[in-house]
């Protein structure tokens, strides 16, 4: 993480910073909602669909964003880009809910529900440096943890973020980079922090959302992608042996853009001529390029 962060659309030291968190919705049941989006030549990456997203998500989950215009956002989020001095990079943008929220809500005078600003939702930007994917690819597992398509959270960004981190965790220790998560009928779902793609006899395949996938942004963008390259691809319901059948896995996400995996296991896959993963990716970085000038 950089120097600096915005905190309600204020421009702070990051270890001056004082949210209310510790009396919030937040903090007290992890009600909030972020997105993770990349900086290219100094400008965030495709920020108008990371805003639907998260407004859509901050509406799911009843996170108050009401106070926080999109404007005022934009304009604080290219504030804490030029402080920091980020040309590539990344970017966070969290909504997290006040302490009007839940059991455990904040009273005012005579014991009733607090009215005032101060209990309203938060917002924290955050930057930090661009993450980089080893260049002989990613090795990815399976992991034994799975995702719950019965959870009110399931396809959403949200800040209860403890179970995909523990499931990255997991598979490091092992020495992978990534691992496949499943849902509770063991269908593929995802990366534990990327969307997952791959490709059979030339044919592209994906989770769709009712697996419990997110609709990740880059995820749609490579969906588009492929439609205008003309290649086949399918989002679909897939099983684990879909995937061990593969001639190409990649994933994707606002951190990684597309990434090429060459391990899964103890399978090692190679780059073919004429990989349709790296038309896509060459397809991604004139889009960065054009964004970018």
């Amino acid at each position: 993480m950089h120097a600096r962060v915005i905190h309600n659309n204020r421009l702070t030291e990051a270890t001056k910073a004082r949210l209310l968190l510790p009396l919030t919705a937040g903090a007290l049941y992890g009600r909030g909602v972020f997105t993770t989006l990349a900086v290219y030549g100094r400008r965030p990456f495709m920020w108008p669909q990371h805003w639907m997203r998260l407004m859509d998500h901050a509406a799911r989950t009843g996170v108050d964003c009401r106070s926080f215009d999109e404007p005022r956002v934009r304009a604080s989020l290219a504030r804490l880009i030029e402080a920091n001095g980020v040309v590539d990079g990344r970017a966070r943008v969290t909504f997290y809910g006040g302490a009007d929220q839940g059991v455990w809500r904040m009273k005012g005078a005579g014991g009733r529900s607090s009215s005032s600003s101060s209990s309203g939702g938060e917002l924290l930007i955050m930057t930090g440096d661009a993450r980089v994917a080893a260049e002989d690819g990613l090795a990815l597992t399976v992991s034994p943890m799975r995702a719950s398509t019965l959870s009110p959270l399931s396809g959403i960004k949200s800040v209860n973020y403890l179970e995909h981190i523990l499931s990255w965790e997991e598979a490091r220790a092992r020495d992978f980079d990534e691992a496949v998560v499943l849902n509770e009928r063991g269908e593929i779902v995802s990366a534990t922090m990327s969307n997952i793609f791959w490709v059979t006899d030339g044919a592209i395949h994906t989770p769709a959302l009712m697996t419990g996938a997110l609709a990740g942004v880059t995820r749609s963008r490579v969906i588009a992608l492929a439609t205008e390259l003309g290649l086949p691809l399918v989002e679909g319901v897939y099983e684990l042996s879909h995937l061990g059948d593969a001639n190409e896995i990649f994933l994707t996400s606002s951190g990684l853009g597309i990434a090429i995996v060459t391990t899964f296991d103890f399978h090692r896959y190679t780059v073919p001529v004429g990989s349709v993963a790296l038309r896509l990716q060459e397809a991604f970085r004139q889009l960065i390029l054009d964004a970018s000038r």
